[in-house]
């Protein structure tokens, strides 16, 4: 994506003086934003580069990019109305602030939850990339003992050879201090000095805090084992926090009202000394005698109790997480199981969870091939890079946010079948589970993304693998079968795609049709000057500007009184649109049919020129199948101005409850200059109606 399109973002939020703050993910664009409620969904979604747009509570609005979105969040931060080159809209002040938010009345559990998991989310993404890195030297690991390269790497009492013993540091590294990057990241969140976070937890992590307990014989307390010592008449809970998240989560939410309140109450000339020291005086001892054991503790007690339910049936609980899935992350609320799968591995030695994800993520990513697949046979250029990048994220990443919001979330028609594909991967997880003996059902002996890259991780490999393969399949061939676009979308796409694909052609046409023009005029001008002036004349204004005609009579309206968004928003191209009178539709200029509907409601027209119009004939009507619709002309039909297209019976559309209001759209304006129409009256067949001109010529290039 270029700078371009990182202004078109912004302006399209509501520009720089509407946005708070922004962060972003390992997809998606996180806006928080003063005022959300005239940003439009389908403007933003229109953008280049941009995959869906999800708006939320709280005036939040997500941007799904994909895995380039570092780079669109660097290009937004580089523009000068975000650094302060242009200078944006006066700050609310807090009184105005309260004041809009009290006129909004209460918004309910939404924005808590909202922000609850948007806390949870931005204390997990900044070290994504680090995971990810780490799982690989996982899988590594797991691939090399499966083929007895190296022992089982993982199993209490094995030592490793020194040089695998480093290698398998790689990946440990990250989880045994992954306490304190989630400590860094959520104390960041909550508006709290980050180091001053990692510090609190890092005494936890210190070998001296474990040494505290040497000697004490351990006890047990929700299956974890720790050792209570008195700290100054005071029982002190050892524990080893390695790979934790729910203390340092913990101690971020209690940190953050803590330093706002001190920062209050202390001079500000003294807050950079006494706010860091009277925080950490306060939170490393409530950490360590109160709050990191209730964070192991709580974390242990899910655990567990997700350990009941899969103890209880294997079968239930591996159909049970692939249906949830594709729910639980639209809303975040799978960033706390993954805290319990790195629990699991912490106090059992393996996790359960990540076998049965493995069949949503493959379900997931299977959709996102049927997709590709249809948009190959579809030649949709967009979709099929979309979907391309997205399943790349997928398979090889194990990453499903850029196939989830980029396509599924936009298509309804996509989660069925998806659900189908996650339904038969769970079922033959639960069935082998049953078959083969399996108590806990698939395992891992450590987290990891769930890729093509990471199965040999999971055990047995051999049922995950048929698990998956199913779900993925599964999900494609429906995908496939069943399109995911609606019949009327896929009519509007493949209007528009026929007039985009015969514009093309025409454009490369176009220039040597107007070079013979001249050059037809010039050979003439020996014989007839006057007749080789006025050809070249001719020529010359056609290059100049090019007239839409009115192909209907009626009344024309602005193009935003079309009671359509995509339409009225300008989402397809700038235009006009007719309240007709008449009941004919012909074709507004000299050019070629790319697209005629069987349907009869719409006409992708490329003119001789070069310009795509697309003209609907009223809202919806497609769901008429062709009823009160006589067509007259098919696809790759040489037309004349005032060549009927098709005529529509007035009685039978209005009986429908369908509005007859034609938009008149450009399609391909960005290749044009200014586009310019008739914004209201009366009009008659062949009436000008939209004046397109060329864009202005290179003066280097003309030279040349």
């Amino acid at each position: 994506m270029v700078n371009s399109s990182a202004a078109e973002i912004v302006r399209a939020v509501g520009g720089a003086e509407n946005i708070e703050s922004l962060t972003h993910c390992a997809t998606r664009l996180r806006f928080q934003l003063r005022d959300a409620s005239g940003v439009e969904q389908e403007t933003v979604e229109a953008i280049p580069g941009v995959m869906g747009a999800v708006p939320q509570a709280g005036d939040r609005f997500q941007v799904v990019i994909g895995g380039g979105v570092q780079n669109v969040y660097n290009d937004i931060m580089a523009l000068p109305e975000m650094t302060g080159a242009s200078a944006p809209a006066p700050a609310e002040s807090l009184d105005e602030i309260k004041k809009r938010e009290r006129e909004k009345g209460v918004r309910g559990k939404v924005a808590w939850i909202d922000s609850l998991f948007e806390f949870l989310s931005d204390s997990f993404r900044p070290i994504l990339g680090a995971l990810l890195g780490a799982s690989f030297f996982i899988t590594f690991m797991a691939l090399l003992a499966t083929l007895g390269t190296i022992p089982d790497w993982n199993a209490p009492g094995v030592t490793l050879d020194p040089s695998w013993a480093f290698v398998n540091l790689m990946w440990q590294c990250i989880f045994i201090f992954l306490p304190l990057m989630v400590a860094y990241n959520a104390t960041k969140k909550v508006g709290a000095d980050p180091w001053v976070g990692f510090g609190i937890m890092a005494v936890l992590m210190l070998p001296g805090f474990l040494a505290l307990g040497d000697g004490v014989e351990p006890t047990q307390i929700f299956g974890v084992d720790v050792t209570i010592v008195p700290i100054f008449g005071v029982p002190l809970t050892i524990f080893d926090y390695s790979s934790q998240v729910f203390p340092p989560l913990l101690m971020a939410a209690a940190l953050g009202p803590l330093y706002k309140l001190l920062r209050k109450i202390i001079t500000p000339n003294l807050q950079l000394i006494f706010v860091p020291f009277l925080a950490m005086l306060i939170m490393i001892p409530l950490t360590a005698f109160l709050i990191g054991p209730i964070g192991v503790y709580a974390g242990a007690a899910l655990a567990n109790l997700l350990s009941a339910i899969n103890s209880f049936s294997p079968f239930i609980f591996a159909i049970v997480i692939p249906l949830a899935y594709p729910f639980m992350v639209p809303l975040g609320l799978h960033w706390p199981i993954n805290a319990i799968m790195l629990l699991n591995i912490q106090t059992l030695g393996y996790d359960f969870i990540q076998g049965p994800m493995g069949a949503w993520n493959f379900a997931c990513f299977g959709a996102t091939a049927g997709v590709l697949v249809l948009s190959l046979r579809h030649r949709d250029t967009q979709m099929r890079q979309t979907s391309t990048g997205a399943l790349a994220a997928g398979l090889l990443g194990g990453i499903s946010e850029p196939s989830l919001y980029g396509i599924h979330l936009r298509f309804k028609r996509i989660y069925p079948r998806m659900l189908v594909g996650c339904f038969v991967g769970g079922l033959i997880i639960g069935v082998g589970s049953l078959v083969l003996g399996l108590p806990d059902g698939i395992t891992t002996q450590a987290f990891v993304f769930t890729s093509l890259l990471t199965i040999p991780a999971f055990n047995p490999i051999g049922l995950y693998a048929i698990a998956i393969t199913a779900a993925f399949f599964t999900s494609m061939f429906l995908v496939i079968g069943a399109n995911f676009r609606t019949p009327e979308q896929q009519a509007e796409f493949e209007a528009v795609r026929d007039a985009a694909e015969a514009a093309a052609a025409a454009e490369r046409v176009a220039p040597a049709t107007v070079e013979a023009s001249v050059a037809r005029a010039i050979d003439a001008s020996d014989a007839a000057p006057e007749a080789a002036a006025a050809s070249i004349a001719i020529a010359v204004l056609e290059r100049a500007a090019i007239e839409i005609a009115s192909p209907l009579a009626g009344v024309v309206v602005p193009l935003d009184r079309v009671p359509d968004a995509v339409f009225a928003g300008g989402v397809m191209g700038p235009g006009a649109a007719i309240e007709p009178t008449g009941d004919t539709v012909y074709s507004p200029g000299a050019g070629v049919v790319a697209a005629a509907q069987p349907t009869g409601h719409a006409f992708g027209i490329v003119l001789d020129g070069g310009v795509e119009v697309l003209i609907h004939v009223g809202i919806d009507t497609v769901n008429l199948n062709g009823e009160g619709f006589d067509v007259k002309v098919k696809n790759g039909d040489r037309v004349e101005l005032g060549t009927p297209l098709v005529v529509f019976d007035r009685a039978i559309i209005e009986k429908a409850g369908y509005p007859l209001i034609t938009p008149v759209i450009v399609l391909n304006a960005d290749d044009f200059g200014e586009v310019s129409p008739v914004l209201e009256g009366a009009t008659t067949p062949g009436a000008s109606l939209i004046t397109v001109e060329q864009k202005p010529s290179d003066p280097d290039t003309d030279s040349r």
